[in-house]
């Protein structure tokens, strides 16, 4: 498969079970997330491609157990090296963050 170039921002609110927002850029994410004074994560996903697939190709993850290749694995399988950035309500302003050390 070929490397994934487009992506999307997507914020999860504390303690919500889906996402509230997904946006084209970051700069909008934040600009959504200041104005309402949000608690939660900004998260960049790969379109049209699973996380599980773009942690592979990525080399962040190998199957190494046969489970790993199962639909309930997979529907829940996240990175952590998916860029992704921390807000809380308080301040509305990016708490912490995982940004990649290339472009």
């Amino acid at each position: 498969m070929a490397v994934v170039e487009d992506y999307v921002w997507v914020f999860n609110g504390d303690r919500a079970r889906f996402p509230s927002a997904v946006f084209s850029s970051r700069e909008k994410a934040e600009a959504w997330i200041s104005a309402h004074a949000l608690s939660g994560t900004l998260t960049r996903y790969p379109l049209d491609q699973g996380v599980y697939e773009w942690a592979m190709e990525q080399g962040y993850f190998t199957p190494t157990r046969e489970r790993h290749t199962k639909a309930t694995f997979i529907q829940s399988f996240s990175s952590a090296y998916q860029e992704h950035y921390h807000y809380v309500a308080e301040s509305g302003e990016e708490v912490s963050s995982n940004e990649p050390d290339h472009p």
